[in-house]
């Protein structure tokens, strides 16, 4: 069984960090895309950023690259999301997702909530 973790989340004043953690097991195919997407109340599910099984960083959403970096720690074949400098309207429930392109396999995380306030 394909299990997506998220961790990392938590409340962080305005201009503060966070990194969040995904851990994916339960497959075995070798290739796949790891996305961070945020959903955030009343608004439509954003995609944060793309990276590959191999490390690779695919992309990034919207006006997100100058201040979030996504990456892959091989040792503990994890991958994170660093983000600085949040913002007022950062404040989503971040989501982790694995998928294939052309396999079929698409697997959710519950999220990890993130607040930004003070």
């Amino acid at each position: 069984q394909v299990q997506v973790v998220e961790s990392g989340g938590g409340l962080v004043q305005p201009g503060g960090s966070l990194n969040l953690s995904c851990a994916a097991s339960g497959f075995t195919f070798n290739a796949y895309f790891i996305r961070w997407y945020r959903q955030a109340p009343g608004k439509e599910r954003e995609k944060v950023a793309t990276i590959s099984s191999s490390g690779i960083v695919m992309d990034y959403g919207a006006s997100m690259k100058d201040r979030f970096t996504i990456s892959k720690d091989n040792a503990k074949d994890s991958y994170y999301l660093q983000m600085n400098s949040l913002k007022p309207d950062d404040p989503a429930l971040y989501l982790c997702n694995l998928y294939t392109p052309f396999g079929g396999h698409d697997y959710w995380g519950q999220g990890t909530q993130v607040t930004v306030s003070g």
